[in-house]
């Protein structure tokens, strides 16, 4: 008896020695590890939700060309095949300076207008290390409309100021703040204000591997009973629509009550209604090209 307990007691020991080791050893490689921060990718598929801008900006030596397409009204009648018959365009080109910053160009067939932007990531949602719950982007854009000659380049131009604000709750769901300040140097009527303040909302829910269920809507802080010189009442704007990636390619197909497709016009100038059937499908497409030769040459 007394053997065993000799042997139970040395047993005894040995598991104590070895569990302390242990805790040892596991303490050792957490102090040895290196803690790493994990940077939150593809809160959208592309730098639009639809008609807005998202937070995501265009790689570093990468250029985007993109083509917005509005038709005209669906309750134009089936003499205009539902607004089939009539469209307008935007053409735009988008290019990483950096990962984070990205300047853009482009021209809108509505009031032969040009725009001009810059855009940069400011804060980006991370985990680990850093626990940042958001990623915010800011952007800075002009607009130039040259349809009107017999005003001068200076009435013919608005800016407009975003921040963009958006949170990836997980693999599918998205959603984003855009606080939005537009000025514009000449308005429609006595009764606009110059600046006009809006507050965008917009959101992204992943139905499939490659498809997306896409919302924005822009509430503008003006008077609602303001008329524009056509007659018609402006209203915020109201866009829904699906994101379909194919490889390089992201293709965008909505409805929209807006004709217009830069910040000044359909948060500024949407004068169509969802509820009299002022909506107009449209699709937006992007071909990203790549001019960094570091990939290149790691390719070959």
């Amino acid at each position: 008896m007394k053997v065993v307990a000799k042997i139970a007691l040395l047993w005894l020991v040995i598991g104590m020695v070895k569990a302390n080791a242990q805790d040892d050893l596991t303490k050792l490689l957490e102090q040895e590890t290196p803690k790493t921060t994990d940077y939150t990718s593809a809160t959208f598929k592309g730098t639009r939700i639809i008609n807005g801008h998202s937070v995501e900006t265009v790689k570093k030596n990468h250029l985007d060309f993109l083509i917005h397409h509005r038709f005209d009204r669906l309750n134009s009648g089936a003499y205009n095949l539902f607004g089939l018959d009539y469209s307008t365009v935007r053409l735009g080109f988008e290019y990483g300076l950096t990962d984070n910053i990205m300047i853009g160009v482009g021209r809108s067939s509505v009031q032969k207008t040009y725009d001009f932007f810059g855009k940069a990531k400011l804060l980006r949602q991370a985990s680990g290390t850093k626990n940042i719950p958001v990623s915010i982007t800011g952007l800075v854009s002009a607009v130039i409309e040259t349809q009107d000659k017999t005003l001068s380049t200076q009435d013919k131009t608005s800016y407009c100021t975003q921040l963009l604000i958006a949170r990836k709750f997980n693999d599918k769901l998205s959603l984003q703040l855009n606080p939005t300040l537009l000025y514009r140097n000449r308005v429609a009527t006595a009764a606009q204000e110059r600046a006009l303040f809006a507050l965008g909302f917009g959101g992204r829910m992943k139905v499939s591997k490659r498809v997306s269920l896409n919302a924005e809507y822009y509430w503008a802080f003006r008077d609602q009973d303001i008329i524009n010189d056509l007659g018609d009442k402006y209203n915020n704007s109201l866009a829904i629509g699906f994101d379909i990636e194919t490889g390089g390619h992201v293709f965008q197909l909505h409805f929209t009550n807006s004709s217009g497709m830069v910040e000044k016009q359909f948060i500024g100038d949407t004068a169509g209604s969802w509820g009299k059937g002022d909506i107009r499908y449209g699709f937006n497409v992007s071909r990203t090209f790549s001019f960094d030769k570091r990939a290149k040459s790691m390719m070959k």
